[in-house]
């Protein structure tokens, strides 16, 4: 093939089977499978939990979506959501969404300055709040928010007493839902809905912004509606699964996998606590399917491998000989080879004495997980499947609604994200750019045509900074992010992400960052484990609160260098860090480190710690120099 001939593009192997649609479609289909199965579910204060019918979640959509349409609201309107994941969230997206509104997505996490950002560039005229702190959020920016003139909350500081500030009207969700409900506004037959057309824009998800101000993502009802049903082609979800949600709806993912499939599915939806009470939640709704990202995952895996290292030598024989009866039972259930009687008897025993009590803390009840937003560790995904937990990784961007890729629960390939789901088309560019043409890309960034024109070529290939190859059968593998490629000082590309995933794999690590652009070499910036800490150094008495004064402790810092040192022994030498940097301060969202998806903003951690990295930097060209 001539160098000029353009790389081969990788289709879905099954075409996309169903017409232009829309979110509303979504809605009724939802709806119209059974009114009266439970649909969403929530945890209440006093530790009960609480249903509503896919039938009564409708009724409070429509005197939701009544009282939008009763004042200044127009279809095409934009309206907001400032809250963490929970049924609300949801009930306030299916108004919008059954009044032809476009939803403007605002993660809770942001502090004031960056709300105001995406309410003024957006052009929201109301937003939904979730209680009195978000709400304070608006009331400090709202004079610079020409547009807003209508808030929404959904928990009300004191006893529904909300008040109208300043020309800003604010009303609580109850008297939303009352005022509604009592007849007020327009007739209640979706006559919005009905007018909905599948070109419309569906919602406005502003990007994490790593680098730059983030950018508001236009997704239209048909971007959305074809990625449900690729979606429905690859998951089997049905009436009989629950779900439960914890990962934010303000973010493509969650909000395609965990609220618009599992109610076009029929699934019921149930809401966790909150981020920290994820794990207790799994065990009390006993989901079938989960939504997650690698932290979570990784959290299990962790708590499974401390409670080995601290049990006593016949715990570690036993999970060992268990972990290889599960490995070698995997080789042969992915090789589709039969299992034999021998070895599943031994697995048996295995599972009874081990695997167990990883399903138990899952809530006993999980068919699937799905791994999504950034790249799951092939060791990981291959210990959960040995023992009979199914982690499907998949892949996709906002900008593209965001599923392009999923592991097949029939041919999962460990360390991939799977095939293209339907409809969509992959190309690698020459540089190693992923590229993705179908009918879930962006319509564009809004208000930003230049953006939108460097994203999207002409004949519709989205470009998607990242890197990536494709293996003979159409799986797609990540490798990294384009603009995170490290090049040296002599010219090598380091790709941080798999190296950084070999660090991250040591109980002694809690996160790690590889720096080290133009350098001779990279360095690993490493926040140590208190945990593993604790269990190295049992005899010191410290808090979690102390962990900055280890920075400087001479015994950590040796006990850092050997882990990081012998994870990456395998990897190239110019790719291996030849430096371990501490800092006793995790990287955070609150802490300007992390976007709100979790991914590390490298440029801000760069210049925070750039007085610390250069001298590293300048004591080893120090220790290099010969002696006069």
């Amino acid at each position: 093939m001539p160098d000029s001939a353009p790389p081969p593009i990788r289709e879905a192997a099954r075409p996309f089977e169903y017409g232009p649609g829309t979110l509303v479609d979504v809605f009724l289909h939802g709806l119209e499978l059974n009114p009266a199965r439970k649909a969403l579910t929530s945890r209440h204060d006093n530790g009960t939990w609480r249903s509503l019918t896919a039938g009564e979640a409708a009724e409070r959509v429509r005197n939701i979506s009544r009282f939008l349409l009763a004042g200044d609201l127009e279809p095409g309107d934009h309206v907001a959501i400032l809250s963490n994941t929970r049924m609300e969230w949801a009930l306030a997206d299916w108004a919008c969404i059954m009044s032809g509104l476009v939803v403007v997505t605002v993660y809770p996490t942001l502090p004031a300055d960056q709300v105001l950002y995406i309410l003024k560039d957006s052009g929201a005229k109301a937003v939904f709040v979730e209680d009195g702190d978000q709400l304070a959020k608006v009331l400090q920016v709202h004079d610079r928010l020409e547009h807003l003139s209508r808030v929404f909350v959904i928990d009300p500081p004191e006893d529904d007493q909300v008040v109208d500030h300043a020309g800003l009207q604010v009303r609580s969700l109850d008297q939303v839902e009352r005022a509604g409900r009592s007849g007020s506004g327009r007739d209640g037959a979706w006559a919005a809905a009905a007018a909905v057309r599948p070109e419309d824009t569906a919602t406005l998800i502003y990007t994490s912004g790593t680098t730059a101000q983030p950018k508001g993502v236009m997704l239209s009802h048909h971007n959305l509606f074809t990625n449900t049903i690729a979606a429905t082609m690859v998951l089997p979800i049905t009436e009989k699964d629950k779900v439960l949600s914890w990962l934010p709806l303000s973010h493509a993912f969650e909000r395609l996998a965990g609220h618009y499939l599992m109610w076009y599915s029929g699934a019921e939806i149930a809401y966790a606590g909150s981020v920290t009470t994820v794990a207790r939640d799994m065990v009390e709704t006993g989901p079938t399917f989960v939504v997650g990202v690698p932290r979570l995952y990784e959290k299990f895996y962790d708590a499974v491998m401390t409670s080995v290292q601290e049990g006593g030598a016949a715990k570690k024989i036993v999970f060992r000989a268990a972990k290889w009866v599960g490995d070698r039972r995997a080789d042969r259930r992915l090789a589709r080879k039969p299992v034999g009687r021998m070895l599943e008897g031994a697995y048996g025993v295995a599972d009874r004495l081990v695997f167990r009590k990883l399903h138990e803390r899952t809530g006993g009840r999980v068919r699937f997980f799905v791994s999504g937003a950034a790249p799951l560790s092939a060791e990981i995904a291959r210990f959960f499947y040995a023992g009979g937990l199914v982690v499907l990784e998949g892949y996709g961007l906002t900008e593209t609604s965001p599923v392009t890729n999923v592991n097949p629960p029939d041919d999962i390939r460990f360390g991939s994200v799977g095939p293209p789901v339907a409809g969509t088309e992959i190309r690698i560019a020459e540089d190693g750019e992923i590229l993705i043409r179908g009918p879930q890309v962006m319509q564009g960034y809004f208000g930003r045509p230049e953006a939108t024109r460097e994203a999207i070529s002409e004949d519709g290939w989205f470009h998607t900074g990242d890197i990536g190859e494709l293996d003979g059968d159409g799986y797609l593998r990540i490798t990294d992010r384009k603009k995170n490629i490290l090049v040296t000082a002599a010219g090598k590309n380091i790709a941080p992400q798999p190296i950084e995933e070999l660090i991250a794999r040591s109980p002694y690590v809690e996160q790690v960052v590889l720096l080290g652009d133009r350098r001779k070499f990279p360095l690993a910036l490493v926040v140590p484990s208190f945990q593993a800490y604790k269990t190295a150094f049992p005899g010191r008495p410290i808090s979690e609160a102390d962990m900055e004064e280890l920075e400087e402790d001479p015994d950590l810092q040796r006990l850092m260098d050997e882990e990081v040192l012998s994870r990456v022994s395998s990897c190239a030498r110019h790719e291996r860090p030849k430096r371990v940097l501490l800092t006793g301060s995790q990287f955070t969202v609150e802490g300007g480190e992390l976007t709100p998806t979790l991914k590390v903003k490298r440029r801000v951690i760069e210049q925070r710690y750039a007085d610390r990295i250069e001298e590293v930097y300048r004591l080893v060209e120090e220790e290099a120099e010969p002696c006069a």
